[in-house]
């Protein structure tokens, strides 16, 4: 068991003092048999006031609601966690997942439907055509290795950039850029797995050792697919790893869009457009 603690610091500075309407915040790592939140805390300011609930996904989100104006909002999430799983743990497939093509059970397959979707429906033939080396309905091939050449390919032929945009590159963007954030390189490894039937999610989190990706400084991201008798399990397309202790998720959910750690409006000036830092500490103790 190792204690990992997580200050996460964003603050947005404005020209002069603004009105906010509610901000939804996914900052809260997700609870389970390998991670327990030992404590938590949050600073906020202007004064506000906080309503916890979980999403349809499981997350917790945080509600905010602010009742003063304010030309400074800054945000500091302080979480210690206990991880349980400090290495990656071997993926367990059913016999029939072992080979790919295969079928999910039917009483799982209607819940999956979403998370084989694309989101970039239009782009999925320029998907298959990168992949048709690689994933061949027609043919049969080893399901983890597809995955971990998936992963390997997106890790070797896509650069790392830090890229502070709100929102996600199109997998095409990213394909033709041949360069992306963690975000980007994660909803490519998502589009390219659902094109191939596979059912994947999008996670946010943070990543404790920064070895595998240089200059990372702030949230982490990566994918993870449903594998019968594994369960969802995480690949890091970013430094081409399987997800394990190093990773704390926070969110998932089936669009790479709808879990921004800080998400809100505020009414005021546009211009000049605010400032926003981000700084995130990760440090075992």
């Amino acid at each position: 068991m190792q204690r990992i603690e997580i200050i996460h610091t964003t603050r947005y500075a404005y020209a002069q003092p603004v009105r906010f309407l509610p901000h939804k915040l996914h900052l809260r790592p997700r609870e389970g048999h390998d991670i327990r939140i030992e404590s938590s805390g949050l600073k906020i300011s202007p004064a506000y006031e906080i309503a916890w609930q979980r999403d349809v996904y499981g997350n917790s989100v945080a509600i905010v609601q602010f009742s003063d104006k304010g030309d400074v909002l800054e945000i500091v999430s302080t979480v210690v966690v206990e991880q349980y799983e400090d290495a990656v743990v071997t993926l367990g497939l059913t016999e029939p997942a072992r080979q790919f093509p295969f079928l999910y059970d039917p009483m799982e397959q209607i819940d999956l439907v979403p998370y084989q979707t694309a989101v970039f429906a239009d782009q999925q033939a320029a998907v298959g055509e990168w992949l048709q080396d690689l994933c061949q309905p027609d043919s049969v091939t080893d399901t983890l290795r597809l995955l971990n050449e998936l992963n390997a390919r997106i890790t070797n032929d896509i650069g790392y950039l830090v890229r502070d945009e709100p929102g996600v590159q199109s997998p095409v963007t990213t394909l033709d850029r041949g360069k992306g954030s963690c975000r980007d390189l994660a909803t490519l490894f998502i589009e390219a797995s659902r094109r191939c039937g596979l059912a994947s999610r999008f996670v946010s989190g943070y990543l404790v050792s920064s070895a595998a990706v240089e200059d990372l400084a702030t949230t982490h991201a990566w994918a993870e697919v449903y594998l019968p008798g594994a369960g969802w399990r995480g690949f890091d397309p970013t430094g081409g790893q399987l997800v394990g202790g190093d990773h704390i998720a926070v969110a998932v959910h089936r669009h790479p869009e709808a879990i921004p750690p800080v998400s809100g409006e505020f009414v005021g000036p546009l211009e000049p457009k605010p400032k926003m830092s981000v700084a995130v500490q990760v440090r075992r103790l």
